[in-house]
């Protein structure tokens, strides 16, 4: 349920603040539908609070059933950190220069035909 990027990404978004259902999808390359379902199953999960203001609802992140998975959550981010930094930190390679037009219907040396 939270291994879904999106879903990340919205309890980031809600995690201190209650947010309109239109501001957060306005953060995603999503229709609004698919952020509203993304919603609801965090929301059936318990992950989400929901405050309805008229037409409009509010978002916020559930941090007291997000705890037993806070552990888990540092651990995954440091890693992802971590290899962030890793390519970050790595020296720029240059693109080995081309060997010449690839001719059609000949195969390189060293491969099969089969």
């Amino acid at each position: 349920m939270v291994s879904e990027p999106r879903r990340r990404e919205i309890l980031r978004l809600i995690w201190d603040a209650e947010r309109p259902a239109s501001e957060i999808a306005a953060h995603f390359d999503v229709t609004f539908g698919a952020v509203s379902q993304h919603l609801g199953v965090l929301q059936q999960a318990g992950l989400v609070s929901v405050r309805q203001d008229g037409t409009r609802r509010f978002y916020r992140a559930n941090r007291s059933a997000l705890r037993p998975f806070a552990s888990m959550l540092r651990s995954m981010w440091a890693a992802e950190l971590d290899t962030l930094a890793l390519l970050a930190e790595e020296p720029e390679r240059e693109d080995p220069q081309p060997s010449g037009p690839a001719r059609p219907g000949r195969r390189s040396a060293g491969r099969s035909s089969r």
